[in-house]
């Protein structure tokens, strides 16, 4: 049995066994172990081919032409051909915007677009591969043309092979920071400096992980990346402060550094400052949300093997926590594991005997990942601006200044403060400021974005035109409620 790809809306096959919702390194994994398995699988994936953020374009780019990416890049082809290969249904260019999860019906309800028209499509379990999306880094000049994050140039260097032109300067900390640095200097462009944020006495508090670290997949692919870079470009350590210079559009970048202030010019300024996971879906969805402090991150709350708070909706990759796409892969498999077992498709014992060398490998590929928190953690000003001018919310265009005011008039939280100041109410639902927004008003407090908590998300999660929502079939239920006459579904 070959895959079938979902063309148009009325193509779903509902109810699913299995409802997978993310074609990156853990979706991929899980929906093919699932099918395998015998179970009725469905994949929504928001982009035109598999791959995720992570792999995305590597059905289309080849070695030749994009050999830049790095080996790293390659290993989402097999993963992808597998998927190919397997039973499952596959929808691209489709949106989830809303997951309701299994209640009377036992069967989980997922609103879905495509192709402008929206659908709801059943399943008996749901499988949340999200993702992780880049930490906001607010800094002056950030919404000036010619500045994007790491992350936007990385995709346009994978979905298209575009190279940014110009004087090219990269900010901020993480590993995708100096990837990125690497893929370009590969492709030839002309990357000028690469300014790092993090501060130098991380380095001396993560050295009580460095054991686990010499020990990780990671060690010679860091410390080679690095190597690369320096060779091939300036890097400034120890920068404190940042800005972006430019009246129409960016022309340079200021930052102070060991107490000297310096500015260069730049005609392209890409910011970073680490991943953490994609909780919006899983948010909205109603499951359960914590504060992971040595990751500075709001994560969605999962057992060891991808449950998540709630029955019936499992999480697996860098949407429960950030591993690395090696681990995203692995804990694909794990969840759907999981699932399988607990919809009664495998047996008990089977599922313990498989989950068992997948959890080695899990830790495996886990290993130096502290190491890299903390030696990566953002620093403070960065997190939370206390430039008053710094646009925080892009959507809205609300500041720094407003959300520090706001909450020194006593509002609670996150969401109290939405109501006063739509901080978090523009077409991102809040994706590209939640994270700064918590970590002000944690500042403003002197508590932990932990106490203070993030947006309580509704659905849609995702932009829907009412011409969407107009075409969802009537149910009996809406009809009355609407017209006050019981009516067969139209």
């Amino acid at each position: 049995m070959s895959q079938h790809r979902i063309q148009e809306i009325w193509d779903f096959r509902s109810p699913y066994d299995i409802a997978v919702v993310g074609a990156g390194p853990a979706g991929l994994a899980a929906a093919t172990l699932a099918a395998e398995a015998g179970a009725r699988v469905v994949l929504f994936d928001e982009n035109a081919a598999p791959g995720g953020q992570i792999y995305r374009g590597v059905t289309r780019n080849s070695r030749q032409t994009a050999g830049f990416l790095g080996t790293d890049y390659w290993a989402g082809q097999a993963l992808a051909e597998s998927f190919s290969r397997s039973s499952s249904d596959y929808a691209a260019k489709c949106t989830v915007w809303s997951i309701e999860a299994p209640g009377r019906l036992d069967e989980a309800e997922l609103g879905v677009s495509q192709n402008g028209v929206a659908r709801l499509v059943r399943a008996r379990s749901v499988l949340i591969a999200s993702g992780a999306m880049e930490r906001p880094m607010p800094v002056t000049g950030w919404t000036l043309p010619g500045v994007m994050t790491a992350g936007a140039a990385q995709i346009a260097l994978k979905s298209g092979g575009l190279v940014p032109s110009g004087r090219v300067i990269l900010a901020g900390c993480g590993p995708l920071l100096y990837l990125l640095a690497s893929q370009l200097l590969a492709a030839k462009a002309d990357v000028v400096a690469v300014l790092d944020t993090a501060e130098p006495r991380r380095s001396v508090k993560a050295l009580t992980k460095l054991p686990s670290f010499l020990f990780s997949p990671y060690i010679w692919k860091g410390l080679s990346l690095l190597a690369k870079v320096r060779r091939n470009a300036q890097v400034v350590s120890g920068v404190t402060s940042l800005s972006i210079a430019g009246d129409s559009r960016a022309e340079g970048v200021r930052y102070l550094a060991r107490g000297r202030q310096v500015e260069i010019r730049a005609d392209c300024v890409l910011l970073h400052q680490g991943v953490i996971p994609s909780i919006n879906l899983a948010n909205a969805s109603g499951c359960s949300i914590g504060w992971n402090e040595r990751r500075r991150a709001f994560e969605a709350k999962v057992d060891g093997l991808g449950r998540s708070s709630l029955q019936g909706v499992y999480i697996a990759g860098d949407g429960a926590f950030i591993g690395g796409a090696r681990h995203a892969a692995i804990s694909g498999r794990i969840a759907a594991l999981s699932v399988l077992g607990d919809l009664g498709m495998m047996a008990g014992d089977a599922v313990a005997r498989q989950h068992a060398p997948l959890l080695r490998e899990a830790h495996y590929h886990l290993r130096g990942r502290d190491f890299l928190d903390i030696l990566y953690e953002p620093s403070k000003q960065f997190r939370a601006p206390v430039d008053a001018s710094v646009i925080v919310c892009r959507c809205e265009e609300v500041s720094a200044r407003t959300v520090r005011e706001t909450t020194a008039l006593g509002v609670p939280g996150p969401n109290q403060l939405k109501t006063f100041v739509r901080c978090g109410m523009g077409p991102c639902q809040g994706r590209m400021c939640a994270q700064t927004v918590s970590e002000i008003m944690a500042d403003e407090r002197g508590t932990t974005p932990g106490a203070i908590g993030t947006y309580r998300l509704r659905s849609p999660v995702k932009p829907l035109t009412l011409g969407e929502l107009a075409s969802l079939p009537s149910t009996p239920e809406a009809l009355l409620f609407v017209t006050g006459e019981s009516k067969e579904t139209t």
